[in-house]
This record gives structure tokens, sequence and C-alpha cells, in this order.
């Protein structure tokens, strides 16, 4: 036994060239799966395949070329500009509103009341919806901490947004940091660091002041970046749109094409054959592709041996309106938008189909929302409440953890209801069986409850005080004696017709 496992371990291993090994291991290779073979079919399919990392994939040529199309198709195709306008509407709105949960109801009004005077000053919103539009069309977008001495308000913190076109490392400069993608400087724990603002945007025609290289180093403190990681480890964001540009595109060329059909046979653009043989005397005198105006509504004779044929428009109009529904779900896909959304046209929706898809819908309005506010909203609320407080109380603008002192809520504009009336009656039942409270309701109508509350005593006050009916109470009909909620005087819902 034991001379068997000398003569084992004493044979001296065969080395084998890595090339070779591949070669031998590529032969024995037996996937299991499709999408990992490569076949005379489906080689052209994954032809522009790489295995390139986040950072090399979305370098700044590439990221470029698509920002620079998805910005043409928004400024050029009325879909891509509806469609990200919804998104930012949807997704916004017109703004969120803070509510602040402290135990002092007088400080949280006064703290409110202050960020939304600020928030109006600095028009938050709108910067809000428009950094949406730019984290689809370009992938991402950065906000730029500023003081702007014109400000009425104590705090005279500004957001500005910055494209991504500005921030970058300018040719030719050298960075010695090894952990630098692309104008962003990251600390040892991946975190950024600071940030390469050029002084003039890089497609400026003319800038007096400042070189196309002149650029200046941000904190990180000072500068919010929000994109969609798709990928580990991917610290620059790339188009939303890039997977639909194509389909923008064929979209409007094959809209040109359906409408330059129509044109041409409503034209009455025709063309003059004969069926006299090619040698003939009548054929052989004729000036080959010469063009003859037509005048207006005219009727024209012809050479003997010679037909009018008009130009008839194949193309189907009638397959038009399929092939546009259906490159519309898809270019719109990619940002988790129904077609109805998509479009407006809810024609052939009815209340069941149109409810199932706009859940998803905002289910990820509701993700957007959420990576919105812990990205954006917080960091602004902070810096904000910092200065705020700094100004107002005397706080030192150091003592950052004032902020956590200041629990709070964001309340986001409420979703409209496909159908009200049916909508009304699953809040009443849910409502009724104890399985939705009020503050649960009122935040997803986008209505602040301490608001909501004071607001509803007020009215119960005036009303008993006018003999107008008051809410939540059961209104008795004079006539009948018999209370309007009764179940024999209920009104059958209506149903939704399907299509």
């Amino acid at each position: 036994m034991f001379s068997r496992l000398r003569k084992l371990f004493s044979r001296t291993p065969q080395r084998i060239a890595p090339a070779q090994f591949r070669e031998g291991f590529e032969r024995k290779l037996r996937a299991g799966y499709e999408s990992a073979r490569t076949t005379d079919e489906n080689e052209r399919y994954w032809a522009f395949t790489d295995v390139l990392s986040p950072a090399a994939s979305t370098n700044p040529g590439v990221r470029s070329r698509i920002r620079s199309r998805a910005r043409y198709e928004i400024e050029n195709n009325s879909y891509a500009s509806g469609i990200l306008a919804t998104l930012s509407h949807d997704v916004v709105g017109t703004g969120p509103r803070l509510q602040v949960t402290t135990e002092s109801g007088a400080r949280n009004k006064e703290i409110e009341l202050a960020w939304n005077r600020w928030a109006d000053e600095v028009q938050l919103a709108s910067k809000l919806r428009t950094a949406r539009i730019s984290k689809a069309s370009d992938g991402e977008v950065f906000f730029l901490f500023k003081t702007n001495r014109r400000l009425t308000t104590p705090a005279m913190l500004d957001v500005k947004l910055i494209e991504a076109d500005q921030i970058a490392t300018p040719e030719g400069v050298y960075d010695d940091e090894s952990r630098a993608v692309d104008g962003i400087r990251f600390d040892r724990w991946g975190n950024p660091k600071s940030y390469h603002l050029l002084k003039s945007h890089p497609g400026a025609q003319y800038s007096l002041n400042h070189l196309p290289t002149d650029y200046e180093t941000v904190s990180s403190a000072d500068m919010l970046h929000w994109f969609t990681e798709k990928r580990p480890n991917q610290y620059r964001g790339i188009s939303e749109l890039a997977p639909s540009l194509s389909l923008f595109a064929k979209l409007r060329r094959y809209t040109h094409a359906v409408i330059a059909a129509a044109e041409t046979a409503a034209d009455f653009a025709a063309v003059m054959y004969t069926d006299e043989p090619a040698d003939g005397g009548s054929a052989a005198e004729t000036d080959w592709f010469k063009s003859v105006p037509i005048e207006y509504r005219s009727m024209i004779t012809l050479p003997d041996g010679w037909k009018m044929g008009q130009f008839k428009a194949e193309q189907p109009t009638t397959t038009y309106r399929e092939f546009q529904r259906q490159v519309v779900s898809e270019m719109a896909r990619c940002l988790c938008m129904p077609y109805n959304i998509a479009a407006g046209d809810s024609s052939e929706y009815n209340y069941s189909s149109g409810r199932l898809d706009h859940l998803s819908y905002w289910l990820s309005i509701d993700v957007e929302r959420s990576h919105l506010a812990t990205v954006v909203l917080e960091k602004i609320y902070r810096a904000w409440l910092t200065e705020h407080l700094a100004e107002t109380s005397g706080i030192s603008p150091r003592d950052i953890t004032i902020a956590d002192q200041y629990p709070h809520k964001w309340i986001w504009a409420s979703r409209p209801p496909i159908d009200p009336e049916k909508h009304a009656n699953a809040v009443v039942k849910l409502w009724d069986k104890g399985l939705l409270t009020d503050h649960q309701y009122l935040y997803a109508e986008g209505v602040d409850p301490d608001e909501h509350f004071e607001q509803l005593a007020d009215s119960i006050k005036r009303r008993e005080e006018s003999g107008a009916p008051v809410p939540g109470v059961a209104i008795t009909n004079t006539t009948t004696g018999n209370e309007t909620d009764d179940e024999s005087s209920k009104e059958t819902p209506s149903v939704a017709k399907e299509p």
C-alpha cells in the first residue's frame, strides 16, 4: 500500500498550457442552458455582448452618446416628452409635504411653516420634477448646495441642479486617486468624497471666463447624486430610456412612412406605362423617367397605346394603430408605465383592467418616492434645518445631530381613483372592519392628519351652529322618515362594461 502511494506522489506533474487547457475544456463543455450555447442561428444575437465592469460599460463616451440621443427624442417625440412629463408629475406632483412629529404641536407647526415658505421660495417642487426628468433622460442628476443671499427666509440655503455632463474629470487632468470614476472621488469605504465640477457646461458655445478644462472640487457635503444603481459598484447612471431609444425612432419613421403613403395616394401621383413591346415605336421615342406635371382637377389625354396608373398606398392603415400600441407599450415598459398612462388613452380599458395595470405602476411610484426621499429630501431637509435653527435659535451649525431631534414624515400627493364611488365604498368597508385607520387613509390621500382633524372639528362646530348636516352622522329623509342609507334606498352600483 505504501509503495503504491510513493509511486503516486513521486510522479512529476504534467504541466498544461493555459490555452491548451481552455481548448480542451471548451471541447468537453456541455452546457445545460440554451442561452449558454453558441450556434449559427443565435451567434448574431449575442455579437455585441461583453464582460465589462459597470464603470467600463458606462464610460463617459457611452453615457454622452446615449444622453444626447435620449434628449433628442424627448425634444422631437411627443410620446417621449409626454411619458417623462407624466412620470415626473406622478412621482413629485406638487411636491412632498413635511409633517414634523415631535411632542410639541406648536413647534411642529412652526418648523412646517418655515419649511413650506423656504421650499416655495427656492421652487423645490419644480426642481424635483426637473430632476426626475433628467434622471430618466440622462440617467442621473446632481444637486449642489449654494448660498443665495436674495432669499427672504432665515436659511439662505439654495439647491441648484447640475447636469451629468458637468460632473467630469477634464482630459489631461491626472487624478492620483485610484478610487475615482469620471469626476467622482471615493473614500476607502466607497462613499463619495468629492466631485469635479466643470465651471462651464461642455456643450456651451461660448465661455469668456472659463476654459473647457477649468473645474472646481466640491465636497460631498455640498453635492447630492441621484441615480438608479442597476449593477453592483455602479457609480454613474445610464439613461433609463436606453433600452427603448431605437423604438422611439422606429415609431417616428413608421408614422412618417404611413403619412407619406397616404399623401402619395391623395396627391394623384401617377405613372404612365404601355403594354407594347420594348422595341415598339412609341416606347422607343419616349424620354424615360421624365416628370410630367399634372394639372389640378383636370382630365388629360395620352398617346396611343399608353395608360396611366395611380400610385396606391399599399401600407394597410388598419395595422398602424396596433403597431403604435405595441411600440408605445414596449417603450414605456422600461419605466414600469402601462400603456393607457403612457399613451393617454384608456378607451380599451374597463375598471378592472385599468386598476390591475395601475397597481404595478403605482408600486413603482412608491419605490421611486422612497428613493427620492432617502437620497435627496432627507439630506436637503437636514441641511436646511441645521441652517434654519442656527439663524432662528442660535444653535451652532456644527451640531448636525440637532436634526435628529425633529422626527418627521413626508406626505406625497394622492393617486386619483379610477372609479371614485367604488373606491369610497371599499374605504368605508375597510374602515368599518378595523382594517384601515384614519391616519393610514389620510396619509394615502396626501393629507396631514393633524390639519384634517383640526379643520374637521372647526367644520363640525360651524355646521352645528348653522344647522347644516354634520359629517359622519346619518341624514334622515323628512319626507319618508327613513334614513337615506337604508338598504331599500341604495342604488345599484354601476358596473363597467367590458370592451
